[in-house]
């Protein structure tokens, strides 16, 4: 007869087939350097751009391959959003192991880079990383508190998420936009969690609010500012009038994880900086 004590683990290993549905955890385990537990990974991802040749993909964002992912016998499968609860719901019937994170804000997505860490074992190399990306928004804010102490005001921020019909950011990218430097359009649609809650239904309203700066960042489909500069009404502008129409590019803003805390925030900060610099 088997020893019961063989069947404990003698140290804790972690997932070793781990699906992600979205972007941001594939790019967490590469950052990690836990790559080989990834077995397979959402179509959407770009970043680290070699994930799209070495693992399989399964999935979109509302929509997975649940045959396929089953057939990598994941030991985990983790998800974003409340709008992947039915793939979760299928997985979870089928005995697989999910973890949906819903991260909304900065304070969050910190929150579950270090959960994900932790789970496979990596939560020194999680905590050394966060520390840097935690001291590279804390430089940001200072350069913004300099400027400010010379005067300088920090400039109205729209950012579209999309633009048929315009929805503006979500919470953790207003979060950025502040930290950036800049004030959020839109701060009362920003804490609404989903897009159909952030819709303008009145683009004038943009106009009134008269934003500094325009940034798209279209979901995936290019940002067209001449589009924007030609919209009824948007020729007085400030932005559309100074031609500060930018793009950051989704993958970059809108995939709540390393992404957004490093390469998003520091394309806002320099956007911001060189308005403020020619608004001396």
């Amino acid at each position: 007869m088997k020893s019961e004590a063989n069947l404990i683990p003698a140290q804790f290993s972690g997932p070793q087939r781990i699906v992600c549905l979205t972007e941001e955890t594939t790019e967490w385990l590469y950052l990690l350097g836990e790559e080989a537990r990834i077995a397979g990974i959402s179509g959407f991802t770009v970043r680290p751009r070699r994930a799209r040749d070495e693992k399989s993909r399964v999935s979109a964002f509302t929509s997975a391959k649940i045959d396929k992912i089953l057939a990598l016998e994941p030991d985990l499968v983790l998800g974003f959003s409340d709008m992947q609860a039915d793939i979760a719901a299928q997985l979870i019937r089928a005995g697989v192991p999910v973890m949906v994170f819903n991260q909304r804000s900065v304070a969050q997505i910190f929150d579950m880079l270090a959960q994900v860490a932790a789970m496979v074992g990596a939560a020194e190399r999680g905590q050394t990383l966060l520390l840097q990306y935690r001291e590279r928004l804390a430089l940001m804010d200072q350069a913004v508190q300099a400027q400010m102490a010379q005067g300088r005001r920090r400039p109205r921020v729209y950012f579209e998420e999309w633009d048929e019909p315009p929805i503006s950011g979500i919470r953790w990218v207003s979060e950025l936009v502040r930290i950036a430097g800049g004030d959020d359009c839109f701060p009362e649609l920003a804490a609404e969690p989903l897009g159909k809650q952030r819709i303008i239904a009145d683009p004038l309203e943009v106009v009134r609010r008269a934003p500094d700066i325009i940034i798209g960042s279209w979901c995936g489909k290019k940002f067209r500012p001449e589009k924007v500069a030609a919209r009824p009404g948007w020729q007085d502008v400030p932005a559309v009038r100074h031609a500060q129409l930018f793009e950051i590019k989704s993958p970059d803003i809108l995939q709540p994880g390393p992404a957004a805390l490093t390469d998003g925030a520091e394309q806002l900060h320099r956007i911001v900086m060189q308005w403020m610099d020619a608004h001396g």
